[in-house]
């Protein structure tokens, strides 16, 4: 079991900050699957605050992937509706008593479930990702092997432990234990073709990363941001946007999404097929990082360890499903009339 934990201190955090004295004790937001969001009420103003995971910030790149981050979302946000970190004293990120924060202005919005997403806002989510495509990051450097393949992940060594923690998921993994490692391999191989191909982008732009106020979105959560091949990126996003609340693809809404990006970009074309299996990547990652959550391998908590339960059974559906409708989608792509 682990023994990095939160180091909470709010009120140092205010009086360090100068961000004015506490009123009221912070609350909790709900939704943060990695870090631990609060609201903030002061004598100055009202803030969200990311208390950053401990876990993940002894990572030997975890602080500069974080700063490299909002690098990104505040030259993104000249071209596009994106909330950075406030700054002190140059810093976007505040260390203080080994724990680190992320404060953000407060923003009237809330994010849209699945059954208010309309296709207004899919064509204009398709336009935001095709204005952060085109945003000048030039100044950020180059990714210098442009891939964010995965090695092949030990899953035995998983179910191993699940087995010896009677873990309640390892019947689930064992019974996908070969789609694993041939879903792994498949994401491999489209990576290294693909990798030619990237720009910067947010790289978790699901209806949760973006709140809306009157019509006007703003993106949120850029820790995920950096390079991303276009056309992955994109798919990717799309069916977050155009998924019901069973899950089920609405293909008015995906390609009303690829419309919007159209707009902006012309033409799509692509290796879909590999796009589609690069489209494993992320979930595998999670899946992974999930284990590791639920067998206290990476943890902070409880609380972390039974959110990662939840997450490995609820992922391991999710690539089931995704594998299961590639082909539907694949068809809509190759359906040259519709990308035009």
């Amino acid at each position: 079991m682990s023994e990095i934990k939160y180091n909470l201190n709010f009120e140092k955090l205010c009086t360090i900050l100068q961000l004015g004295e506490l009123i009221g004790s912070p609350e909790e937001l709900t939704g943060g699957l990695l870090h631990r969001m609060y609201v903030l009420e002061t004598s100055q103003g009202k803030y969200a605050v990311k208390a950053l995971n401990p876990q993940i910030m002894i990572r030997t790149t975890a602080l500069q992937n974080i700063i490299k981050s909002e690098i990104i979302v505040n030259i993104a946000s000249r071209n596009v509706p994106a909330l950075p970190a406030r700054q002190f004293n140059g810093n976007s990120v505040q260390q203080i008593d080994n724990q680190c924060y992320l404060i953000f202005d407060w923003i009237e919005g809330r994010s849209l479930k699945s059954n208010e997403i309309s296709i207004f806002h899919c064509e204009k989510m398709g336009e935001i990702i095709a204005d952060i495509h085109m945003t000048d990051f030039s100044e950020i450097g180059t990714n210098e092997n442009g891939s964010n393949s995965l090695k092949v992940t030990d899953w035995n060594f998983y179910l191993q432990q699940g087995q010896l923690n009677d873990s309640m998921w390892i019947n689930l993994v064992a019974e996908t234990i070969e789609q694993l490692y041939d879903w792994n391999a498949k994401a491999n191989n489209a990576s290294k073709l693909l990798a030619s191909n990237t720009v910067i982008s947010h790289g978790d732009l699901d209806s949760k990363n973006v709140l809306w106020n009157q019509g006007s979105p703003i993106l949120i959560d850029w820790e995920a941001s950096g390079h991303i091949n276009p056309m992955q990126n994109l798919i990717e996003t799309a069916i977050y946007w155009s998924e019901n609340e069973t899950g089920k693809l609405d293909r008015n809404k995906f390609l009303a999404f690829l419309g919007g990006y159209k707009k902006k970009c012309g033409t799509l074309q692509a290796n879909w097929k590999a796009v589609l299996e690069n489209g494993f990547i992320g979930m595998l990652g999670w899946l992974e990082y999930s284990l590791k959550r639920s067998l206290w391998i990476e943890c902070t908590d409880e609380k972390e360890q039974q959110m990662g339960t939840e997450q490995v059974t609820g992922t391991i559906n999710a690539l089931r499903h995704y594998a299961e409708r590639m082909f539907e989608i694949e068809q809509w792509l190759n359906d040259e009339s519709l990308l035009r």
